[in-house]
């Protein structure tokens, strides 16, 4: 199963995962990361790269972000594919 962004990286939108991705899954939107689960290999290379436990394994979402894997499915489909790093837009919580 694809990984998935969850809530923390809202309004944060750190970008040091994109740098690891083989497979350029990330897209972006103006507060968050979401992750294609078409294009995702679920290598888990952005879990650790991610400073604010944001990317979790699709069957390791906490119940409270349940809805971000359908977040990300819908969202992954419309916005651009993010490739490089960019600055976030808030320091790690």
């Amino acid at each position: 199963m694809a990984h998935v962004v969850t809530e923390p990286c809202v309004k944060c939108r750190y970008t040091d995962c994109v740098t690891v991705c083989p497979v350029d899954c990330f897209h972006e939107d103006t507060e968050m990361l979401v992750i294609d689960p078409e294009v995702c290999i679920d290598c888990g290379a952005c879990i650790p790269e991610c400073p604010v436990q944001a990317i979790y394994a699709g069957d390791d979402v906490p119940e409270k972000w349940s809805s971000y894997t359908q977040l990300n499915a819908d969202k992954s489909k419309t916005l651009p594919v993010l490739t490089e790093k960019k600055p976030p837009l808030a320091p790690p919580k």
